[in-house]
């Protein structure tokens, strides 16, 4: 019997676990943290034996596969001696994809990955498609297989790390919003290890598949020269330009192939410039796939947004809260600041990932009336944005960070949650910073 030894018991390992035991490998499940009781509940409903708080090297080098959970390193110990010993590691979505048929519309950028993966769901959802959501969004992808779901599409939002181990898998329709600095801590502040990651979604495309991605961002048409690219192309802007598949022009929102199709701009449900690349690339994503026109207009207009993405959270005393956890890089607090359009109360700070914090600089000197820092360590940002005159408040705790916000804003303005980084030092995660910022400003 093939041994399958799975490391990290979160969402994505315990679903890999699962499916391989329903698959009937031999699995084991080593995670050198604390398993939630969840997560236990499952093991130990499909009897597969686990360990936590350590690697018990004799259990998991005896594996004939490793799946490894995204947030774990490569360059972590245990990677590196399973590799020594010649054993394979592959990524919980590499290990599902063996045992689905269903087409696979995968997702990522640096940037908008969420809302895209959403609005493509929410659109073949109401569409009526029989359609699930997994990936770095939802449910694990080897659970809802191994648990019998039987989609004809999966939407799948993939972070870099996911696409790491990846090496079989093919996305049929292949979405790549943007290329910015990000996880630059991870990749040895190499660059180019983290693009080459990004690029892994085409990697195994065919002329049958079809690869979406946004013309005007530098690095990918750059790297695009490198690509023996065999699925069709099918490249946006947010202006007109030959040779682009959608694009906005006189305030008409427009998809060119694979039939033509145009709504008003202002009917789109998202709003501001970022939101308007997330838009065309879901609607290109959806129209490549036969989604009718009506049900596309419809859905392209009633979407909601996604929770800690620019989410309007209340207005107390005149001042409108904004709640953008999911901002956890520069570029991202960029297209957020891009859109203000009345003094803005900046929160910064966390886990820094290498940022650097000039692209923001004139926004910040345009668009802020005061920042607010919000970490353990708040010395990068001290010397940053210190000497731009602007008032500042140092805070290490999101109660102290909103009374400050309350102190500092006046009527008319916007506090912006928006912080650059990671949020591991003081919070769970990012959706625990977006949600005490929000019970938070409801108690004000």
């Amino acid at each position: 019997m093939k041994r399958i030894v799975v490391l990290g018991a979160a969402e994505s390992g315990v679903g890999a676990a699962v499916l391989a035991k329903v698959k009937g490998f031999d699995v084991f499940v080593s995670d050198m943290g604390q398993i939630k009781e969840k997560y236990k509940q499952v093991l130990e409903q499909y009897q597969i034996p686990w360990e936590e708080g350590k690697h018990t090297e004799s259990l998991i080098l005896s594996a004939d596969e490793v799946v490894k959970s995204p947030g774990i390193p490569d360059d972590a110990p245990m990677p590196q001696k399973i590799r020594e010993a010649g054993i394979g590691i592959i990524s919980e979505i590499e290990f599902a994809g063996r045992y689905t048929h269903a087409k696979m519309i995968c997702v990522t950028g640096s940037n908008g990955k969420t809302t895209t993966t959403s609005l493509i769901y929410h659109i073949f959802k109401e569409a009526g498609y029989n359609v699930g959501l997994a990936g770095n969004i939802g449910r694990s992808l080897a659970l809802q297989i191994a648990e019998g779901r039987q989609f004809d599409y999966y939407i799948i939002e993939l972070s870099s790390f996911q696409l790491d181990n990846m090496y079989d898998f093919r996305a049929n329709i292949a979405v790549l919003l943007n290329i910015t600095p990000d996880h630059l801590d991870r990749y040895n502040n190499d660059m180019q290890s983290y693009t080459d990651s990004k690029m892994r979604i085409i990697r195994n495309q065919t002329e049958e598949d079809a690869f979406v991605y946004w013309a005007d961002d530098p690095i990918i048409k750059r790297e695009l020269t490198k690509y023996g690219i065999r699925a069709k192309q099918c490249p946006f802007s947010i202006l007109k330009k030959t040779g682009m598949i959608g694009y906005i022009s006189d305030g008409q929102y427009v998809i060119e192939q694979p039939t033509p199709f145009n709504m008003e701009q202002e009917s789109l449900s998202l709003t501001g410039k970022h939101n308007m690349y997330n838009s065309l690339a879901a609607g290109i994503a959806a129209h490549l796939s036969g989604i009718k026109d009506e049900d596309l207009r419809k859905s392209l207009s009633d979407f909601e947004g996604v929770e800690h993405r620019l989410e309007k959270v209340a207005r107390v005393g005149g001042v409108q809260y904004i709640n953008d956890s999911k901002a956890t890089n520069v570029d991202a607090c960029w297209y957020a600041l891009e859109s203000m359009t009345t003094p803005t109360i900046l929160i910064l700070g966390g886990k820094d990932k290498g940022n650097d914090y000039s692209s923001i600089r004139d926004l910040v000197q345009k668009k802020c009336a005061g920042l607010v820092y919000l970490g353990a360590d708040n010395a990068k940002l001290h010397a940053f944005f210190d000497d731009m005159g602007l008032p500042v408040a140092d805070t290490h705790s999101m109660k102290d960070c909103v009374e400050a916000c309350a102190r500092m804003a006046q009527p008319g303005y916007t506090v912006l949650l928006s912080p650059c980084c990671a949020s591991f030092d003081l919070f769970k995660n990012m959706e625990d910073r977006g949600d005490q910022f929000k019970a938070l400003v409801r108690a004000l």
